[in-house]
């Protein structure tokens, strides 16, 4: 794993104040229940997701750190030879795709291949994005804003009754309470019949921050105005490789890069014996009131 080149991310967001970000390392490596591991890069994130507002930063980063050590099904255990996640590298694709949007967002892609429900399980397909997501982010950068896309193609009412309701709140407490990113937009592209159940299970987790970037595309034309044509691959109408091919590059990446992932894991894992005061559990993490980090919406 090669992370991203630090001079040139403040470079090309000059706004940033380096001085400020080493300050914040600080304060994290002063923290007992943290990594001592923790690099300014890593830090970066959150300082850039967070709108360089240093104490909102503070407690995203600890809300993030917090939900990796405890929401188990998504963030532990993130040996890529595990049968699960090979499992899961047969079963769907995740693709970042080369190059950006003209305003200079990344996008990823998810999308079902093999069509068999029997073979889908939620909590490990969302543990194999999060670790391509984080892969992609460690050498990608901090970067003006990501687009999210879900390709519903092949998707039938058996995959959807494999997704429990507490699965699905606790990826999207993560996703708008936790992640290091300014999410734009978060599209369903080849919508299905079904997609009132779909957003039943979705609704009752979701802020106005993130039901305003989602947007569902029963034609392809529509999607383009978000994300150019050109930049997608193939089974999309763009000039990239088709997703199954695509998808390869980042899965051999996370099998070559097999023990720095879970490097990875333990870095971003508090211990909560450590922690001053009192540790926190899952059910702290849900009780948590408001929403220290607003979704960056443009």
């Amino acid at each position: 794993m090669k992370e991203a080149d630090l001079e040139e991310q403040y470079a090309r967001f000059p706004e940033i104040k380096r001085s400020e970000v080493q300050k914040f390392v600080e304060w994290i490596h002063a923290q007992p229940h943290i990594s001592d591991h923790f690099s300014e890069g890593e830090a970066l994130h959150f300082f850039h997701a967070c709108r360089y507002s240093m104490e909102v930063a503070k407690q995203v980063l600890d809300i993030n750190l917090t939900a990796r050590t405890h929401l188990d099904e998504f963030f532990v255990n993130l040996d890529c030879e595990r049968p699960e996640l090979r499992r899961a590298m047969k079963t769907i694709s995740i693709v970042p795709l080369p190059g950006a949007t003209p305003e200079g967002y990344r996008v990823i892609v998810a999308k079902l291949e093999d069509l068999n429900a029997s073979n889908y399980n939620f909590a490990d397909a969302m543990k194999l994005y999060c670790m391509i997501f984080d892969y992609w982010m460690y050498e990608d950068g901090i970067q003006p804003g990501h687009v999210i896309v879900i390709d519903l193609k092949g998707c039938a009412l058996g995959h959807l009754a494999r997704i429990g309701l507490l699965q699905m709140k606790k990826f999207l407490f993560y996703l708008q309470e936790a992640a290091a990113i300014r999410l734009i937009g978060f599209h369903f592209v080849n919508i299905v019949p079904f997609m009132d159940k779909i957003m039943a299970l979705m609704n009752p987790f979701m802020k106005k921050e993130l039901s305003s970037v989602l947007h569902m595309h029963n034609d392809i034309n529509d999607f383009y105005k978000f994300v150019p044509r050109e930049m997608l691959p193939k089974d999309y109408g763009g000039l990239g490789e088709e997703t199954n091919v695509a998808r390869e590059i980042y899965y051999k990446k996370l099998l070559d890069n097999r023990k720095e992932m879970l490097k990875f894991e333990t870095r971003h894992q508090v211990n909560e014996k450590l922690r001053p005061g009192k540790a926190k559990t899952v059910s702290d993490l849900f009780g948590i009131e408001g929403n220290f980090k607003k979704l960056d919406i443009d």
